[in-house]
C-alpha cells in the first residue's frame, strides 16, 4: 500500500493551495508517497496575525488527525499547532517555517527572511530565537503585502527584489528563505536576480517528509 503525505494549508485560499502544490511537484514519483495538498476550510484567507494562528490550531488539529497520514506538512511559516500536532501523533509531522530553517543552513551560513507584514517580521525573531537559531539569523525584512495580495506576480517580484537585496546586502544574509506559504512560484526568480540560494519552505518541509518515509531517523525533532 502507497504511503501518504498530506500538505495542510491553514488559510482558507485555493490559490495558495494551488501554489503549493506546484512548489512540491518536482518531488512527487511514480514509486515515492503521495503528495495530498488539501485546504483547511474553516481557516481565515490569510494568516496574518496571532489571532489567526490561535484561530487555525483546533480545526488544523481536527483535520490532520481525520487524515491519519503516514506523514503531514504545516503550510504556515508560523508552524502552528506544530508541537501540539507532534505529541498526538507517532507519525512525522513537519513544519514549513522549521524545515526552512534547517535547509537555508544547509545552503548557508546566515539566513535572512522576506515576510509579509512588519507584525510578522516579530514573530520570526522570536521564532527563531526559541529554535536556538539567532546567531545564523541576518533579519526578516516585510514587502508589506498581504497573503492576498501576493497573488500580483509583478508587484510581489519587485518588492522581493527590494527586500531581498537590502537582506543580502545591509544584513549580510548569505541565503534568503520565502517567509509565506503564499510565496510559491517566486524562489528560482528571486535566486537567479539575486545571486543567492533561495528556500521555498514548502518544499522544503515536503522534501524533509518524504526523507523521513524513505528513511525514517528516529523521533522527531
Amino acid at each position: 500500500m502507497s504511503q501518504r503525505i498530506v500538505i495542510v494549508n491553514p488559510n482558507s485560499t485555493e490559490a495558495v493551495t494551488a501554489g503549493i502544490s506546484a512548489a512540491v511537484a518536482p518531488l512527487r514519483k511514480a514509486e515515492g508517497p503521495a503528495l495530498d495538498c488539501l485546504t483547511l476550510e474553516e481557516g481565515p484567507p490569510g494568516i496574518e496575525s496571532l489571532a489567526h494562528i490561535h484561530q487555525v490550531v483546533p480545526p488544523l488539529l481536527a483535520r490532520l488527525e481525520r487524515e491519519a497520514a503516514d506523514a503531514s506538512v504545516i503550510a504556515c511559516f508560523s508552524d502552528p499547532g506544530l508541537a501540539a500536532a507532534r505529541t498526538a501523533s507517532a507519525r512525522p509531522v513537519f513544519g514549513i517555517g522549521e524545515s526552512s530553517f534547517r535547509a537555508a543552513l544547509r545552503q548557508g551560513k546566515r539566513f535572512g527572511i522576506v515576510a509579509i507584514l512588519e507584525a510578522s517580521t516579530i514573530r520570526h525573531r522570536r521564532y527563531v530565537a526559541e529554535l536556538g537559531l539567532a546567531e545564523s539569523f541576518a533579519a526578516s525584512r516585510p514587502l508589506n503585502l498581504g497573503v492576498l495580495e501576493l497573488q500580483d506576480h509583478d508587484k510581489t517580484l519587485a518588492r522581493m527584489l527590494e527586500v531581498g537585496r537590502a537582506l543580502r546586502d545591509e544584513d549580510q544574509a548569505d541565503v534568503l528563505v520565502l517567509g509565506c506559504a503564499g510565496m510559491t512560484g517566486f524562489s528560482a526568480e528571486l535566486s537567479e536576480a539575486l545571486g543567492l540560494p533561495v528556500i521555498e519552505p514548502c518544499q522544503a518541509a515536503a522534501a524533509e517528509a518524504v526523507t523521513a518515509l524513505e528513511a525514517p531517523a528516529g523521533p522527531q525533532a
